[in-house]
C-alpha cells in the first residue's frame, strides 16, 4: 500500500485555489490583514484545552541536550485555557492560536535546529546532491564558524560547496524527522525509519492523542519563500496532521473541492508563532499551501535566537519562519 487509495499524489490543485494562492503572494494590505484576523475570531469556538494539561506535558519535555535550556514551564498560565476554533468551511480543521507559550517555542526551536538537524539520519533537501560534514559529537551547526564548508557536492561540476552560512541562511529548506519521506516517488520507505524524537512526540501526543507522531517535515522559510498547494496523501492512515508555527507570520491557504459539483471552499489564515493547526476529517486531505511569509513579524522573544552563545548568528531567527508538520504513517 502506497498512501491513501482515494487520492492521486500527482493530481494538480483546482484552478480556483491556484488563483487564490497567487493573489495572496502580493503585498498584504491593511484591509486584507484585518480580514485574516477576523477569519479566526469569527470561527465557531470550541471548549478550550485546560492549560494545566499542557503544564503536565511540558514537565516531561526534556531539555537536557539542547544548547539553550530555558525553564519550559515558566510562562504556562495554569488557570487559563487555550482557544480552539473550528472552521465552518473546512470540516475537521481546528485552529489553536498561541498553543505553545514562548519558552516552549524557544525550547522546541532549539531541539529542532540544534539537536535534530545535527543528527545524520535526519535527511534534508540538500542530501540528494551533497555529503554533509556534521559537527563533532552532534554539536549544533550554529556552533561552528559560518565560513566552514559543511556541505560537499557529490558532483563539484554541477554544485558548489556550501558554507554553514549559505546553508542556514537560505539553501536549507527542510529536514525530516522519523519516517524519511521519498519526495521523488512520493512514498515512505519500507525499512524501519529512524526513531522520532521522543520528547517532541510526547509533547504532541499529549495535545493530540488521536495521532501517533511518526514522521515530520521541518520547513525553513525566509521572506519570498512559498510552499506550493499540495495534499498530504502518502500516509496509509487518515489520522490527523499537526502543524506548528515558529517565528514570522505566514499566510496559510487550505481548501476543498466538491467531487460532484466542482465547487471550491477555502480558508485563508494568518498563522503566528506558537499557533497550531490540526487537520482531521475532511480537512486531513485538503489542498493547502503557504503563499507568503510576512517579514519583520517574528516576536521579540524569538528574534534573537540562537542567542548570545552564538554571536556569529545574532538575530538569525528575526526574519525566519520554522514550521513543524507532523503525521502518523501507518496503523
Amino acid at each position: 500500500m502506497t498512501g491513501h487509495l482515494d487520492f492521486n499524489p500527482n493530481e494538480t490543485p483546482p484552478q480556483e485555489l491556484k488563483d487564490v494562492f497567487k493573489s495572496w503572494k502580493g503585498q498584504l494590505t491593511p484591509e486584507r490583514d484585518r480580514h485574516l484576523n477576523e477569519n479566526v475570531v469569527n470561527m465557531p469556538h470550541l471548549d478550550g484545552i485546560p492549560h494545566h494539561r499542557l503544564a503536565e506535558i511540558f514537565d516531561r519535555f526534556s531539555v537536557s541536550d539542547v544548547a539553550n535550556k530555558p525553564d519550559i514551564t515558566e510562562q504556562v498560565a495554569l488557570d487559563s485555557s487555550i482557544s480552539v476554533y473550528n472552521s465552518q468551511y473546512i470540516p475537521g480543521l481546528l485552529i489553536l492560536p498561541s498553543l505553545l507559550p514562548p519558552t516552549t517555542q524557544k525550547t522546541l526551536l532549539s531541539h529542532l535546529l540544534h539537536r535534530d538537524l545535527s543528527t545524520p539520519n535526519h535527511k534534508t533537501n540538500l542530501h540528494l546532491h551533497y555529503d554533509v560534514n556534521y559537527p563533532d559529537r552532534q554539536a549544533s551547526f550554529f556552533s561552528i564558524d559560518p565560513s566552514t564548508i559543511t556541505f560537499q557536492p557529490k558532483d563539484p561540476v554541477i554544485h558548489p560547496p556550501l558554507t554553514a552560512k549559505a546553508v542556514l541562511e537560505k539553501k536549507l529548506r527542510w529536514t525530516t524527522l522519523g519516517g524519511q519521506y521519498d519526495w521523488t516517488n512520493k512514498v515512505y520507505p519500507a525499512e524501519e525509519p529512524p526513531k522520532f524524537p521522543s520528547d517532541i512526540a510526547g509533547l504532541l501526543r499529549g495535545l493530540f492523542p488521536d495521532m501517533e507522531p511518526e514522521a515530520a517535515i521541518v520547513n525553513l522559510y525566509s521572506p519570498g519563500d512559498t510552499l506550493s498547494l499540495h495534499r498530504d496523501v502518502s500516509e496509509e492512515v487518515d489520522r490527523g496532521l499537526v502543524s506548528v508555527s515558529l517565528g514570522c507570520d505566514a499566510i496559510f491557504i487550505i481548501g476543498l473541492q466538491d467531487k460532484t459539483s466542482g465547487a471550491t471552499q477555502y480558508e485563508v489564515l494568518r498563522l503566528k508563532s506558537g499557533d497550531a493547526v490540526f487537520m482531521s476529517g475532511q480537512s486531513r486531505f485538503a489542498w493547502h499551501g503557504v503563499p507568503k511569509i510576512i517579514p519583520g513579524t517574528c516576536p521579540d522573544y524569538l528574534s534573537d535566537w540562537p542567542g548570545k552563545e552564538f554571536p556569529e548568528w545574532k538575530n538569525w531567527m528575526s526574519n525566519k519562519r520554522i514550521n513543524l508538520n507532523v503525521r502518523q504513517m501507518r496503523e
